[in-house]
């Protein structure tokens, strides 16, 4: 009897290398951390990581990125383990990707082309499809040069006739054009979703916000009590998701947003402003952090930064330090020279002598202080929506 064969039809996994320069301004352990996460986000892109490759260098080569000798050392390595791309943790120029291409003759892509690939396999949404679609474009544009693909035939004909011009001047105009289009078809998505809030009513408005994968689309779902997307993922909330929420006949919008993240090119940050204005017109944040994670403290400042940003930064905020269930005591070094563990008592009480913002510290998978959360939030609420329909509180 014959053998039944068995295929394998699971996508293959793209294999991938990092490359970062460290920079004197950029500490050892800065540069582990973002190379980290440049691992999960190829990770979440579908890829995996092979190896890492850094080179300390006062600011990257010009033609390069890196030197001359650690780029033969990179390309010896991906013949030799037949790598699928290389990616470098920061944004290259036209020119370094066109050099090291023409060098390791691989697919080469740097932080924001990456970043770009995972928005747009996450986005759902009009709004967040055109929004990565203008992103994409803005990113193409001084790329062109290496760009010989025809996004569409020359026009021609009779009356059409002319001078001509190259095919990159071609692309370089229809994507111009396009550029235009979606920046128009948002301004319309703007409006209609300017609309759509107006039509909430008066409810008084919370937002979820925080560094990517803390978190914040679990602890919607358990306040809610609904099914949005969970995934260990950066960026598997691309859309802005909202619910009504009633907490002790106190009724109110709450909203999940996209992720932050260090080091988002600022072209992508310009694309999605218009999603953050479910963050911009809230009346109280919820700023959602994961205290498991060892560099939390950097992620606080990247998420206040951007909030600053946007001019958000003064709102009403609840600091809620998530899954403390994974937490693990950092040690440090006292005065003395000796080691101590940092409990998550001690952190509490040195956050909340430093800090005036409330600070609720729970696990929102274990349902752990669930209820302290449900009750700090709703005081600030009620406190909200007295001040705001003074004359229907008279009425209870």
């Amino acid at each position: 009897m014959a053998k039944t064969k068995i295929y394998d039809t699971a996508p293959k996994r793209e294999t991938a290398i990092l490359v970062s320069v460290i920079s004197p301004a950029v500490s050892e352990q800065m540069a582990k951390d973002y190379l980290e996460e440049l691992e999960f986000l190829v990770s979440t892109a579908g890829g995996e990581t092979k190896a890492i490759f850094t080179q300390k260098l006062p600011k990257p080569e010009h033609a390069t990125f890196v030197g001359s000798g650690k780029l033969q050392e990179i390309k010896e390595y991906v013949e030799a383990e037949e790598i699928d791309m290389v990616v470098f943790d920061d944004e290259l120029s036209p020119s370094q990707l066109r050099n090291i291409e023409r060098e390791l003759k691989c697919k080469i892509l740097d932080r924001s082309n990456l970043i770009l690939d995972i928005f747009a396999n996450h986005a759902q949404t009009a709004q967040a499809k055109t929004q990565v679609e203008l992103a994409q474009l803005q990113y193409l544009l001084p790329r062109l040069t290496r760009m010989w693909t025809h996004l569409e035939r020359q026009r021609g004909g009779i009356g059409m006739r002319g001078p001509g011009e190259s095919q990159i001047e071609t692309d370089r105009r229809i994507i111009l054009n396009k550029i235009s289009l979606l920046k128009e078809r948002l301004k319309i998505i703007d409006k209609q979703n300017e609309t759509q809030r107006k039509n909430r009513g008066e409810m008084i408005r919370v937002a979820l916000v925080g560094y990517t994968n803390v978190g914040k689309s679990t602890i919607l779902n358990m306040i809610s009590k609904s099914d949005v997307l969970i995934e260990n993922k950066l960026f598997a909330t691309l859309d802005t998701t909202v619910r009504k929420v009633v907490i002790d006949n106190l009724p109110f919008l709450l909203s999940d947003t996209v992720g932050f993240i260090r080091k988002l090119p600022h072209h992508l940050v310009e694309s999605f402003k218009s999603t953050l204005d479910e963050v911009r017109e809230a009346d109280v944040l919820i700023h959602v952090v994961d205290i498991s994670h060892p560099n939390f403290e950097d992620h606080i400042i990247a998420v206040n930064e951007t909030l600053k940003d946007i001019k958000a930064l003064d709102k009403p905020t609840i600091t809620v330090f998530n899954k403390i269930d994974a937490y693990k005591p950092p040690v440090e070094t006292d005065e003395y020279g000796e080691e101590i563990k940092v409990t998550l008592e001690d952190f509490k009480n040195s956050w909340m002598a430093k800090n005036s913002d409330p600070a609720i510290f729970l696990s929102a998978t274990k349902k752990t202080n669930v209820e302290e959360f449900k009750q700090k939030l709703y005081e600030i609420i009620s406190e909200l929506h007295t001040a705001r329909y003074p004359y229907n509180n008279l009425l209870y």
